[in-house]
């Protein structure tokens, strides 16, 4: 699977190992009574991240960077893992339906369908998966996470060669969420490198999503994003944002806090996680290493 709720997640023992992939490396927990982490980074240019292009440009440097941090498994036996890619590789959305049919294979036909206006690449042979939450106005709610296949498969590849089993697939983004409180209407801005992406959430619920690429990670270019989303969130979600949660502004974080405070006048919190702070390339591993230790 490309994605899996969390919550789903949980009834499953946790695997062996669990890793994050950014362009500037991997960042890996190897998962046990304490979590142990380490940062294998990559020569600049292995990766590129894109949606629409191949990802991995040099495969023996991130071939090599896996071997690394997967050391320790033996090959005799294949052991399960999880597998957190860069938001920007993929495409997340969220659909909304009057109906929605009880049958796996109509709710995927139907998801394909609808993807087919928004997604820049063939929906049919991608690899999909999504989760349904009900929206509160009488609509159904989808949240779908897409791929081209090719891309999720050479990400996989040098995992499976190392032994790894890449049980769960998902994205940074959506496993750092597990780091935000559920405080009512909130927004998280998550930046790594020059792509940001933004989550509203009310509650437990994923509201909207956006991940795209800047000019540069500057605040003002940050800011010329986020303005628009608090205003649609207003107009459109019945109520205006209460918090403002940071990710991956590293050392800027209190300044960027204090100018989305005034831009925004909003009360804004970095992510936080008990095992260190979530930063451009493991927030989605902290994020899923809180997830399984809440439930074990």
């Amino acid at each position: 699977m490309l994605l899996a709720r969390i919550q789903h997640l949980l009834k499953e023992p946790p695997p062996a190992m669990a890793f994050e992939i950014s362009e500037a490396g991997i960042a890996a927990a190897r998962i046990g009574s304490r979590a142990e982490m380490e940062f294998q980074p990559l020569k600049p240019g292995t990766l590129e991240v894109s949606p629409l292009k191949e990802n991995v440009v040099d495969p023996d440097d991130f071939s090599a960077a896996v071997r690394s941090v997967a050391r320790a498994q033996g090959a005799r036996k294949r052991r399960d893992a999880a597998l957190i890619l860069p938001d920007y590789s993929t495409r997340l959305a969220i659909l909304d339906f009057d109906e929605f049919p009880s049958g796996p294979e109509e709710q995927l036909a139907l998801i394909r369908f609808r993807l087919k206006r928004s997604v820049p690449f063939d929906v049919e042979s991608a690899a999909l998966s999504y989760f349904e939450q009900t929206a509160g106005n009488g609509k159904i709610e989808v949240v779908t996470c897409v791929a081209p296949l090719e891309i999720v498969a050479r990400y996989e590849a040098p995992f499976r060669a190392a032994g790894m089993n890449p049980g769960l697939v998902t994205t940074s983004a959506l496993a750092a969420l597990e780091l935000a409180p559920e405080a009512g209407l909130s927004v998280v801005a998550k930046i790594s490198g020059n792509i940001l992406t933004v989550l509203v959430r009310d509650r437990a619920q994923l509201r909207m999503v956006r991940c795209l690429e800047l000019p540069a990670g500057t605040v003002e270019d940050i800011a010329a994003v986020l303005v628009p989303t608090f205003v649609y969130v207003e107009d459109n979600l019945g109520g205006r944002p209460g918090k403002l949660f940071l990710c991956g502004f590293e050392g800027d974080t209190r300044d960027a806090a204090a100018y989305f405070q005034d831009e925004l006048d909003v009360e804004v919190e970095p992510l936080r996680s008990a095992l260190g702070a979530p930063g451009e390339h493991n927030a989605g591993l902290l994020g899923y290493l809180r997830s399984i230790a809440r439930d074990n």
